[in-house]
């Protein structure tokens, strides 16, 4: 089974998707530190192609290094279909690239959600309905000296397709809110990037642990 896969999606793919990625692996790995590449592919890419090939934003990479992530060895990548077909979550910046990815796949509707959508709608739903976590590989001696175990990598896919699911359902076909959209911080300070940056994480967050524990 591969990783849960979850795909950002922004409109450069220099500044939110970019950091939206490396804040959910940065997530992961304070729940299970090395193990986190194993259980999750975190991924981002933009629906245009003008940056393609560049680094992340200096100001996008600030936030990343601030909040314990590593922005080297970013390059930003164009949206393409099959990105969209290997994802088992896909999050977007705006309502305007999520219907960008829908445009591409419409299949993807039931796994396609704006981030603030998804983050909002993901606190109202409830983790016992959720398929339990298998445990994998020792992760380390928790405190007392009693080993701690990594969840299953397909306990964990399962329970991320289970998650998607419940999200989908609370959804109802509502179409997101307005103040679900991440502003675009290109050009702005650091300050404009640290509110996104925060914002980000408001959903990121809870996502990994709804995921990982």
């Amino acid at each position: 089974m591969p990783p849960f896969s979850v795909l950002h999606v922004c409109m450069g793919n220099i500044c939110r998707s970019p950091m939206a990625e490396r804040l959910t692996v940065v997530a992961a790995r304070d729940l299970v530190g090395d193990k986190a590449d194993d259980l999750l592919y975190v991924h981002s890419v933009g629906t245009g192609g003008w940056h393609a090939g560049d680094p992340m934003d200096a100001s996008a990479a600030r936030q990343v290094r601030q909040r314990g992530g590593e922005p080297d060895g970013f390059a930003a990548r164009r949206l393409r279909a099959e990105h969209v077909d290997a994802a088992d979550l896909v999050l977007t910046a705006t309502a305007e690239q999520q219907q960008f990815v829908l445009s591409l796949r419409p299949d993807a509707a039931e796994r396609t959600f704006v981030l603030g959508e998804f983050g909002r709608l993901l606190g109202t739903a409830s983790p016992a309905d959720l398929p339990a976590l298998a445990p994998g590989g020792l992760l380390a001696l928790a405190p007392g000296g009693l080993p701690a175990f990594a969840p299953a990598p397909d306990a964990v896919h399962a329970r991320g397709v289970a998650l998607v699911a419940a999200v989908q359902e609370l959804r109802g076909g509502r179409p997101p809110r307005p103040g679900d959209d991440l502003d675009d911080p290109w050009g702005r300070g650091d300050r404009y990037f640290s509110r996104v940056a925060d914002e980000i994480e408001q959903t990121v967050r809870p996502l990994v642990a709804a995921l990982l524990s």
